[in-house]
């Protein structure tokens, strides 16, 4: 394994995405800046393959873009007859029969779905924009740390189309029902500081403190044994999904006494 420009030592570079790992955490770089890291099909199958790299060693997983923003979004070359080379085109796609397109559309999700299912924090932090698919790839992640340039904005309605990368959910439970609307009808850019007034980000750090802040937070976050931030992330994160919170809390309470019992039996870690 060869190491990036930062010492840690690459694990694939491959369709867009730039994967490594120095010590416990575990970097994603999206790193197709000469198209603002816009996603392509291909992106979102190498974003979706990357759990299956992560280990039980790995507690972090933090989420970058490369060159003057994170993500501009979908590729707009989707949209067009000649599409993506080895790619299908969405002009292609629409001629499919409902099952294609929805097989289509699940198979994306996979890329966005994950990052709050698995054990490991996940951390996005964003500079310059986030459009469409980019906002909801960063919506993705338990947390999202922004440059003081950063620019949120979900413009699918602009093009007649709907959010449909898994960022709906995570957005209103962020900033309410009214709100979401707004934001995903009109297709406004939501900056850095409104971004952490409505909930979407928990700071604003700049790029020359980014390093820094991302030690700091990982050491404050991390801090509880893996299995209880695992815990924290599956008590948490059900919140929104309609399913009985107080019967959640007493679920996961009793995995966590459980687990003390064996620990202080010998029996285990906690």
């Amino acid at each position: 394994m060869n190491p990036d420009k930062s010492g840690a030592a690459v694990l694939s570079d491959r369709d867009g995405v730039r994967v490594s790992r120095s010590g416990t955490t575990v970097h994603v770089e999206l790193v197709s800046p000469e198209r603002r890291n816009a996603m392509t099909p291909a992106t979102w199958r190498r974003l979706a393959g990357i759990p299956q790299e992560l280990d039980d060693t790995d507690r972090a997983v933090i989420l970058t873009g490369e060159g003057a923003g994170f993500c501009a979004g979908l590729d707009r070359r989707m949209f067009s007859p000649d599409g993506i080379p080895g790619e299908e085109s969405l002009l292609e796609l629409v001629r499919g029969s409902d099952a294609e397109i929805d097989d289509f559309i699940t198979a994306a999700q996979k890329a966005f779905t994950w990052w709050r299912h698995v054990p490991q924090l996940t951390i996005a932090y964003v500079h310059g924009h986030a459009i469409g698919a980019g906002f909801q790839l960063a919506l993705s992640c338990d947390v999202i740390l922004v440059d003081d340039g950063a620019s949120f904005a979900m413009r699918e309605a602009s093009l007649g189309l709907i959010p449909d990368l898994a960022g709906t959910a995570p957005l209103v439970a962020a900033v309410g029902y009214s709100r979401a609307l707004e934001i995903c009808a009109t297709g406004r850019a939501v900056d850095a500081h409104e971004a952490v007034a409505l909930g979407i980000a928990l700071e604003v750090v700049p790029a020359v403190r980014r390093d820094e802040r991302l030690s700091e937070l990982l050491g404050a976050l991390l801090s509880p044994a893996a299995d209880v931030v695992a815990e924290l992330k599956w008590l948490l994160g059900g919140i929104s999904d309609g399913t009985d919170q107080l019967a959640r809390e007493r679920e996961a309470q009793l995995r966590r006494l459980r687990a003390l019992s064996r620990a202080v039996s010998g029996g285990g870690s906690t």
